[in-house]
């Protein structure tokens, strides 16, 4: 037996929401909409190169509730390059951000939230900030 490592996580919102969350996850995080199966309810599929590794699905009207749900998730984080492209982008977008550094190794940070309010972290290696 072996985990062999992350595959996907999935939002599920009403379906406005869900459009706001495709758009933040595909014109700002860098993400492309790509193939999905034919599934019982209306979503989409975002890559990260050949991975699908956000699913996004419409809530059901039973679903819908008032509030965020509860729960413990935190944030999702990203490798990528380029961070003041990255930087000028969230800018562009008014999407508000935090820079952090990681001093042992020269990591930069960047963290914001999505049109949900969930976290989003954008990591950026020593040698590609």
């Amino acid at each position: 037996m072996e985990n062999l490592g992350f595959n996907h996580y999935n939002l599920r919102a009403p379906r406005p929401l869900l459009e706001a969350l495709r758009a933040f996850y595909c014109e700002v995080v860098g993400l492309r909409v790509g193939a999905r199966p034919a599934l019982a309810s209306f979503g989409y599929w975002l890559y990260a190169g050949e991975q699908g590794v956000l699913h996004l699905s419409e809530a059901a009207p039973a679903e819908q509730r008032g509030g965020p749900p509860a729960g413990t998730f935190d944030h999702v984080a990203f490798t990528c390059t380029d961070c003041g492209g990255y930087r000028a982008l969230l800018e562009r977008h008014g999407v508000a951000y935090r820079v952090a550094r990681v001093a042992q190794t020269g990591q930069v940070q960047l963290f914001c939230k999505d049109p949900a309010g969930n976290g989003v972290e954008l990591n950026f290696s020593a040698d590609r900030a």
